[in-house]
């Protein structure tokens, strides 16, 4: 069994190449897997490992960034979650392409699981889902605007479009662990709105705190490893992916026509061009080969 940690915290990083290479090297000494994102305004990622590895690290990130008064969360998975060790350098660890959103400086007002369902049931509040579009295909709250978004970056132009602070007097956002409706709460901030709350914790904290009879969630939650998809107490969905768009399937979609492990879906059939699809053959053949298939990453990005 695999423990696996999924973390955050926006706080001001110096010497980032040093702290990379520490990290890292933690990583390498206590087998853990996965990805961990560090820019100067934070730390961001998800990692397993065992139980005693995933403990020295959080020790290591505790000391370096004092991870605890951020967001970790821990759950488990049967099989390896992610392939490898990952420690990047990037210019943001949730990228939106808002300078003026940094949530070290202001960011919106933080709702506990526990306080969530009565924020939802305020008729005043306008609920939005701040996730990507094939992960509100597998789970949304009930009542939950979907933005219908490819990426976190298109959020800024889904504002733009259809908020108005005059209007929207109260906005809630949410998302899978918490870091993207902080630093869109950053955002409606400086564009104007002035009651601005967030899910302390993201879905993942919901669903593991609140009971599955208390629950105003409708489906389960995609999460970016191999388990694709987690419910309540946060067991693991049985959920697939598809290789050829990384859309989460369902037992359904493999019974499809359209389906073809490692090349095609339902969802992406109909845009899958011969060139396309002989590439995604191959390199399906390739993993088959190496018994390894690629990470759950978010799509294009950012």
């Amino acid at each position: 069994m695999w423990k696996v940690a999924a973390l955050y915290r926006f706080v001001t990083l110096e010497d980032l190449p040093a702290l990379q290479s520490e990290i890292k090297q933690v990583c390498q000494e206590n087998d853990i897997c996965g990805t961990l994102l560090l820019a100067h305004e934070g730390i961001n990622g998800t990692v397993g490992g065992s139980e005693a590895g995933i403990d020295n690290l959080m020790a290591c990130l505790e000391e370096k960034c004092e991870i605890s008064k951020g967001e970790v969360k821990f759950s488990t998975a049967s099989d390896q979650p992610f392939r490898r060790i990952k420690v990047r350098l990037k210019q943001e660890i949730v990228t939106l392409r808002a300078p003026k959103a940094d949530p070290n400086k202001q960011v919106g007002t933080y709702v506990d699981p526990e306080n969530w369902n009565a924020l939802m049931n305020d008729p005043d509040v306008t609920l939005i889902d701040t996730r990507n579009d094939y992960e509100t295909a597998v789970g949304i709250f009930k009542g939950a605007i979907d933005p219908d978004i490819k990426t976190f970056t298109e959020f800024k132009d889904y504002v733009e479009e259809n908020m108005d602070p005059t209007k929207q007097k109260k906005v809630a956002m949410f998302c899978t662990g918490g870091i993207r409706c902080e630093k869109a709460s950053s955002y409606m901030l400086t564009k104007g709105f002035e009651e601005v709350y967030h899910l302390k914790g993201g879905i993942l904290k919901y669903l593991e705190n609140i009971p599955k009879e208390e629950s105003l969630w409708d489906g389960d939650c995609f999460v970016f490893d191999r388990r694709v998809a987690v419910g309540h107490n946060l067991e693991e969905s049985p959920y697939d992916l598809c290789y050829g768009c990384r859309y989460p399937i369902t037992e359904e979609d493999r019974q499809s026509d359209a389906y073809e492990k490692g090349v095609s879906c339902p969802h992406c059939i109909d845009t899958l061009t011969q060139e396309r699809a002989q590439a995604l053959r191959m390199r399906h053949a390739q993993f088959t080969q190496n018994k390894e298939y690629p990470e759950v990453q978010e799509k294009a990005s950012a």
